[in-house]
């Protein structure tokens, strides 16, 4: 039980420090955002059974993937990605709400990757992962801010 406490505290600042980072950082640059997936794989391995890390993960390469979409590294951070929600799905402390959101984004950033291509193919599952994900938890900010910003950029999109 112990041990699982301090699992849990050693994750938090972990996170505290990597927001914290984040916020203060002006932009940050890619090599930044590498760098903290990599202490984020770092920390997950450290503890595989935990959903923090898994979770934590998933989004940063999400992040970095949707702010570089065409750089070299950025398929393997989403395969990495990918897998990481998969792991995620399996766990049964997971957030369902949680998950649905890490769906929606991803299948955001391929959109974003190549959006005559995969816009189409894409849009109504990110839409409904999105849906869903409000659906489980009304109050799951992040689907609530990530929803609004595919709506406007399709808006934008498709006014073109």
């Amino acid at each position: 039980m112990m041990y699982q406490i301090f699992k849990h505290v050693v994750a938090t600042v972990v996170f505290v420090f990597a927001s914290v980072t984040n916020l203060f950082a002006q932009q940050p640059g890619s090599g930044d955002m590498l760098n903290q997936i990599g202490m984020l794989k770092r920390l997950e391995a450290m503890q595989p059974d935990s959903v923090g890390p898994k979770y934590q993960l998933a989004l940063a390469s999400l992040n970095y993937a949707i702010t570089n979409p065409q750089a070299p590294q950025t398929e393997q951070v989403l395969a990495q990605a990918e897998q990481t929600i998969g792991q995620l799905a399996q766990m049964k402390g997971a957030d369902q709400s949680d998950l649905c959101t890490l769906r929606g984004f991803l299948l955001m950033v391929r959109i974003v990757q190549d959006p005559a291509q995969n816009g189409r193919k894409y849009y109504l599952d990110v839409m409904q992962n999105y849906e869903k994900a409000l659906k489980l938890n009304p109050h799951n900010q992040l689907a609530q801010e990530l929803q609004a910003k595919f709506v406007e950029g399709m808006k934008q999109a498709t006014a073109q």
